[in-house]
């Protein structure tokens, strides 16, 4: 059931609309928001997670250009239907690995891994590729693009309706 905005207050509202950008890369980066918006850094890591249980917001992290920090690799494998929950589970597990999802595709599972380096990275797909006992689809990066996804939110459009 989706969530009534007008069950988020003003704190919540400024944490969606700053930090959909400029999350802070710091040590301590929930009390830099913290200290931004005028409450405590306990409070930020409550709200955030509140905000995440209740599907407002689906992940918190930085965005950064994968290949400026070490490797990355988009792969896909196809799957019986019978074994798809299966292999995502050890998909999951797999180090590196994030944006696992199901598509219906003769390749049903996609998903981008990361690591600190090419070598690091073929190492652990062909480890996976192993576990999992089907080949992988490995399609390399060959032209990034960057997909700004934040957007303002019209708060009083959705309080509206």
């Amino acid at each position: 059931m989706p969530v009534d905005p007008r069950d988020l207050d003003a704190l919540d509202r400024r944490l969606i609309d700053y930090y959909q950008r400029r999350l802070p890369v710091c040590t301590r980066p929930f009390a830099r928001m913290a200290e931004r918006l005028g409450t405590s850094e306990a409070e930020v890591i409550a709200r955030l997670e509140r905000l995440l249980a209740l599907g407002v917001v689906s992940r918190v992290g930085p965005v950064f250009d994968h290949a400026r920090a070490g490797a990355s690799l988009l792969a896909a494998v196809a799957v019986p239907e019978d074994e798809r929950d299966a292999c995502a589970a050890i998909i999951n597990r797999a180090p590196g690995v994030n944006h696992n999802y199901a598509r219906n595709h003769a390749y049903n599972l996609w998903f981008v891994m990361t690591a600190p380096d090419a070598a690091s990275l073929a190492s652990r797909l062909d480890r996976l590729e192993a576990e999992l006992g089907h080949p992988l689809l490995r399609l390399p990066m060959l032209e990034g693009y960057h997909i700004d996804l934040a957007f303002p939110i019209p708060w009083a459009e959705l309080e509206a309706r």
